[in-house]
C-alpha cells in the first residue's frame, strides 16, 4: 500500500470540511493516548483510594495535627518566656521549659508525618488538583510577574491559565478518541494506524524496543479480513517464538486488546505472517437459513462453509453459544432424501421434540438402551452383508445412511451406565434382568460404523474428556465443530493438543454464533454460522421414521428379540408358564399395514387421524400408507382423503 498516496487523499482539499476534520482529529488521536492513558490510571488511582476509612484517618491526623501545632506553639511561649525571666541558661526553669519545646515540636513533626501520609492515603481528585494548580496563575502579586511571566505571556497569567485549562481538556478528549470512522480511501482510521506500524522503516526501529529485533515486516496488504502482513524471521526467531511475544507484537501495533490477532506460518521457511481481523467477510446480522444452504459463511474468505455427511462429527460449546442452532442445517441435511435418516438421543427433552416428524427420538434412559441395541443389530447385520472387496455400504433406501446424534454427551454419560433391563423370558416365563450400558454400543458405533454408513454426531457442553467425551469415543470424531467455549483446556479436547499454538482458540470466539471447523483442510478462520430458529425444523416436510424390520413393531410372525424394558422393582405378579399349544391355534399378531388399513375402514380420512387411532408413530404411519396405496388396498383422493377400495357385490355409500 502507496502511503503517501493515501495520505494525499486524505488531505485533499476537494473533501467536506466535516471529513477533514475527522480524518485529523482520528491522525492526531494516537499522539495523546499515553498523556491520556496516564490521566485515567491517576484519577483511578486517587478515586479507589478516597474511601469512607481513609477519609476518616485524614480527618484524625489534621485534629492531632492541630493540637500538636497549638502545644508546640505553647510550648515556644513558655520557653521565651523562661529566657526573660533568667539569665541562667542553666537555671532549673529554662531547662524545663526547652525540654518541653522540644518535646512538643517533636510531637509536633510526627504528626505532621502522619498527616501527609494520611492525604496520600485520601488524595483529592486529579480534577481538584489540576485546579488547584492553574487557580496559582490567578493569584496576584504571588511573584509571577518578578519571574517574567506576564512577559513571557503577553498578558495577566490569569488568561494564561485558561488556555492552559483548555489545551489539557482538549488533549484528553482526542486522547479518548477511538479512531474507528470509515473514511474515503477504503481504510478506518485504526487499519490506517495498524497499516503505518506494520511498515518496515517503523517496525525496524521500534522492534528493538518490544523485545522483537531480528524481525522485518513487509508492507501491509488490505483485505476483506482485515490487514494481513509477512514478516521475515531473522537469526534464532521462529513462528512458535513469535507467537510466544503475540503480547509485544500487539504492544508496538498499539492494536485493541479485543481485536482478534493470528500469528501463523508464512508460505516458506523463515517467514511468518501476521492477520489482523479488523473485518469481516461474512454479511453482517443474522444468516437466515434457507433450504439447501451449509452451515455457514467463512468470516475471513467470504466462503460458504457446509460439512458434508458421512463424517464422524464432535459438536461442542459452552451454554449460549448457539450450539443446537449450528447444528440444526446439519441435521436438516443428515434427515434429507430417501436415503438418509436421522436418530436423536435427547435426554433433555428439548431439541429432539422439533425433530420428531424427521427423526427417530430416545427421551429416556431405557429408550436410549433400546435404540443403541437396535443400531448395534443393524450394524453387524450391514457388515456381514457388505459384499467382498467393498470398504464401504453404498447407501439405499432400504438401508440408508443413519446419523445418530447424541445431544448433551455429559448427560448419557451419567444417566445411561447399568440399566436393568429385561432381555428375554426363561422356560418358565420368568423375565431375564441384565445390566446394560449404552456408552458400550456408542462406542462399538464409533468404531465400526463408518462402512457401514452409521454416524456418530457428539454434541456437548462440556468438552472435558470422562465428564462430557469419552476418551475412546473422541478418537474417532474426525471432524470437530468448535463454538465458544469457556477455557483453552477445553479447546485442546476439541482441536487438539495443539490447537493453540495454531490458531484453533475457540475460547476466544464471540457468542453466540461463530464457530471453527476442522476437517484437516480448512483453516482456523471463524465461521458466522446461519441461524435456523424452532418454526423453520417444524416447518420442514415429514420423512420416515428408521426402524428395523425385526424389531417388535416390524412385521408379524418375525422372530424378534424380546423389547427392553427398565426394571425398578420386582414385580408382584407370578408369570404363568407358557403352554404348548399347536401352531395353528395361535392368532398372529397384527403388522402396522394391518392396523393402518383397519384404521381406513373404520373411517379415518387422514394420516393424523390413523396416527391418532392406532398410536402408531406418524412416520411409520406414513410408510405403511405409502405401501397400501402403491398395492391398491387403500385409495387417495384428489384432496388427499383416505378410503378402502369397494369390494365385488357391495355397494359403496
Amino acid at each position: 500500500m502507496d502511503l503517501k498516496a493515501v495520505s494525499t487523499k486524505i488531505t485533499d482539499g476537494s473533501k467536506s470540511a466535516s471529513v477533514a476534520i475527522t480524518n485529523t482529529l482520528d491522525a492526531m488521536a494516537p499522539t495523546f493516548a499515553p498523556l491520556a492513558a496516564r490521566w485515567d490510571a491517576e484519577a483511578d488511582r486517587r478515586a479507589k483510594l478516597r474511601t469512607p476509612e481513609n477519609l476518616r484517618a485524614l480527618m484524625d491526623a489534621q485534629k492531632a495535627h492541630n493540637a500538636a501545632r497549638s502545644t508546640a506553639a505553647s510550648a515556644r511561649s513558655q520557653r521565651s518566656a523562661a529566657r526573660k525571666a533568667s539569665k541562667n541558661p542553666l537555671s532549673a526553669g529554662r531547662r524545663a521549659a526547652r525540654t518541653a519545646d522540644k518535646a512538643a515540636r517533636t510531637h509536633r513533626d510526627d504528626a505532621k508525618t502522619k498527616l501527609k501520609k494520611a492525604r496520600k492515603s485520601y488524595p483529592t481528585t486529579l480534577r481538584v488538583r489540576a485546579i488547584q494548580a492553574h487557580a496559582v496563575h490567578a493569584v496576584p502579586g504571588a511573584g509571577l510577574s518578578a519571574l517574567g511571566w506576564d512577559q513571557a505571556w503577553g498578558a495577566y497569567p490569569a488568561s494564561a491559565s485558561v488556555l492552559l485549562i483548555a489545551a489539557n481538556a482538549a488533549a484528553l478528549a482526542l486522547g479518548r478518541r477511538q479512531p474507528r470512522v470509515e473514511v474515503e480511501d477504503g481504510l478506518s482510521a485504526e487499519e490506517r494506524q495498524l497499516v503505518a506500524r506494520l511498515d518496515p522503516a517503523h517496525w525496524v526501529q521500534h522492534a528493538a524496543d518490544r523485545g522483537l529485533s531480528g524481525t522485518v515486516t513487509t508492507p501491509a496488504t488490505v483485505g476483506a479480513a482485515g490487514i494481513e502482513c509477512d514478516v521475515r524471521l531473522d537469526g534464532e526467531w521462529t513462528v512458535g517464538k513469535l507467537r510466544k511475544s503475540a503480547d509485544a507484537v500487539r504492544a508496538l501495533l498499539g492494536a485493541r486488546t479485543e481485536l482478534p490477532m493470528m500469528i501463523g506460518p508464512g508460505s516458506r521457511g523463515g517467514w511468518g505472517v501476521i492477520r489482523l481481523r479488523t473485518r469481516s467477510a461474512a454479511p453482517g446480522g443474522v444468516i437466515i437459513w434457507q433450504p439447501g444452504a451449509g452451515l455457514g459463511i467463512d468470516m475471513i474468505t467470504g466462503e460458504d462453509v457446509d460439512v458434508p455427511l458421512g463424517h464422524r462429527v464432535l459438536v461442542a460449546g459452552m451454554s449460549g453459544s448457539g450450539k443446537s442452532t449450528a447444528s440444526r442445517p446439519l441435521l436438516a441435511k443428515a434427515s434429507d432424501g430417501p436415503t438418509n435418516v436421522l436418530v436423536i438421543i435427547d435426554l433433555k427433552k428439548v431439541e429432539g421434540r422439533l425433530w420428531d416428524h424427521r427423526a427417530r427420538v430416545a427421551h429416556t434412559p431405557v429408550e436410549v438402551v433400546e435404540l443403541v441395541m437396535e443400531l448395534v443389530d443393524e450394524l453387524n447385520e450391514r457388515l456381514d452383508v457388505l459384499p467382498k472387496g467393498q470398504a464401504t455400504l453404498v447407501p439405499t433406501a432400504e438401508r440408508p445412511r443413519i446419523t445418530v446424534v447424541v445431544d448433551e454427551g455429559a448427560e448419557v454419560m451419567s444417566s445411561c451406565r447399568k440399566v436393568e433391563v429385561v432381555t428375554g423370558y426363561t422356560d418358565k416365563g420368568k423375565p431375564i434382568v441384565e445390566k446394560r450400558d449404552a456408552l458400550e454400543g456408542l462406542d462399538t458405533i464409533a468404531r465400526m460404523g463408518r462402512a457401514a454408513c452409521i454416524d456418530l454426531w457428539w454434541m456437548t457442553q462440556s468438552p472435558t474428556y470422562g465428564d462430557g467425551v469419552p476418551r475412546q469415543i473422541a478418537k474417532q470424531l474426525g471432524l470437530r465443530i468448535g463454538l465458544a467455549v469457556e477455557s483453552p483446556t477445553e479447546a485442546r479436547v476439541v482441536f487438539g493438543e495443539s490447537a493453540q499454538e495454531k490458531g484453533w482458540k475457540a475460547d476466544e470466539l464471540p457468542m453466540p454464533g461463530v464457530a471453527m471447523v476442522r476437517d484437516g483442510k480448512r483453516k482456523p478462520d471463524p465461521v458466522k454460522v446461519r441461524y435456523m430458529d424452532d418454526d423453520a425444523v417444524i416447518r420442514l416436510p415429514d420423512q420416515p421414521i428408521w426402524q428395523r424390520e425385526e424389531s417388535p413393531a416390524g412385521t408379524a410372525g418375525a422372530s424378534a428379540p424380546a423389547p427392553l424394558r427398565l426394571v425398578k422393582d420386582t414385580p408382584d405378579y407370578v408369570i404363568a408358564p407358557p403352554q404348548e399349544t399347536p401352531a395353528a391355534a395361535i392368532p398372529a399378531q397384527p403388522t402396522n399395514r394391518d392396523k393402518v388399513r383397519a384404521a381406513v375402514a373404520s373411517g379415518a380420512k387422514t394420516a393424523a387421524d390413523v396416527a391418532l387411532v392406532t398410536g402408531i408413530n406418524k412416520g411409520s404411519v406414513s410408510k405403511a400408507l405409502r405401501s397400501l396405496v402403491d398395492a391398491g388396498e387403500v385409495l387417495r383422493s384428489e384432496d388427499g382423503a383416505l378410503s378402502v377400495p369397494t369390494q365385488a357385490g357391495e355397494v359403496s355409500a
